[in-house]
């Protein structure tokens, strides 16, 4: 019974040992090691000096707070629209003020660098802020208000904005451990005193340029009405000497006739009646007239008499 008694207590004595022994493993384990995820990269402090290299993803074992401690950052690119003054006034070149907001995309490049100058993300993200303000102000001061808002999109340079906030705030943030991807314009805004002066503006615009179209309309127009009048002017000129030509020679042969008129008068006097005849009957006319008056007097002429004489011989 005793010895029944003596080994149950070795048994749970060695069981709460075992127990002990893996609560002790655990406590050592969190105690002594870190997890760097993925996304993350981990700088060791050994009192209070930072390791020269940073720790990448996976199970890492370190001493205990405070011999050493672990700062984690995460390395993904972070989308920043600044805080204070996020929304604020600035002038452009030719006096105009604009409500402008901007954003920058960023991660963090060098941890060493950013926790020796920077310390964290919020005071990282003050510090960006203050720099964004700055490029602002300075690139929205080289140009004017017509760069910013117009309706012809060539004379709009955003773009060309952009890149230059970009290089500046690139140039300045590498020196704090500080990659900057991509700065651009959130928003423009503008002031209620100066919207009206800007729709005034804008219409103004818009009235020059249909200005400009209807004198280039009305100078095509003109300049079709032109060519068109000088080739009617030619053709009618071709038209003209034609016909002076055709008037010539027609001209030409009715004098030759004239002139057999002129020796045969009897001849002309019988074509004309013969002319005048056919023009009266030629609708097939029933008339009763007297044969007597011209041009009916040639119906009862005999043979002989519309014998015509043969055309001299030219002498």
């Amino acid at each position: 019974m005793t010895d029944g008694n003596e080994k149950t207590k070795v048994t749970r004595h060695w069981a709460t040992m075992l127990l002990g022994l893996i609560v002790a493993a655990i406590f050592l384990t969190v105690i002594f090691s870190y997890q760097v995820e993925e996304r993350e990269t981990a700088l060791v402090i050994t009192l209070d000096k930072v390791s020269s290299d940073p720790v990448g993803p996976g199970l890492h074992f370190r001493w205990p707070y405070p011999i050493q401690k672990i700062e984690k950052f995460d390395n993904r690119y972070r989308v920043f629209d600044g805080n204070v003054g996020r929304l604020e006034e600035t002038l452009t070149k030719d006096g105009h003020n604009v409500i402008v907001g901007i954003y920058a995309i960023y991660k963090i490049s060098d941890p060493v660098v950013f926790f020796k100058k920077l310390v964290d993300v919020t005071n990282a993200e003050d510090t960006l802020n203050a720099w964004m303000r700055s490029v602002k102000t300075e690139t929205f001061g080289r140009y004017d208000f017509k760069q910013l808002v117009n309706v012809n999109p060539k004379e709009v340079k955003l773009s060309e904005m952009e890149g230059m906030m970009l290089d500046k705030l690139r140039a300045t943030a590498a020196d704090y451990g500080i990659e900057v991807k991509s700065v651009g314009v959130k928003a423009i805004n503008i002031p209620e005193t100066i919207t009206e002066s800007v729709f005034t503006r804008m219409k103004n615009e818009r009235a020059k340029e249909a200005a400009t179209f209807r004198a280039r309309g009305k100078r095509e127009a003109e300049k079709i009405k032109t060519e068109a009048d000088t080739k009617s002017r030619k053709v009618l000129a071709e038209a003209e000497a034609e016909a002076q030509i055709i008037r010539s020679k027609g001209d030409a042969e009715a004098a030759k006739y004239y002139a057999v008129f002129k020796e045969n008068p009897e001849l002309a006097i019988f074509l004309r009646k013969l002319e005048s005849l056919r023009r009266v009957m030629q609708d097939k006319t029933t008339l009763i007239l007297d044969t007597n008056s011209a041009p009916f007097d040639i119906l009862k002429m005999n043979s002989d008499s519309l014998n015509v004489p043969a055309k001299p011989a030219a002498k």
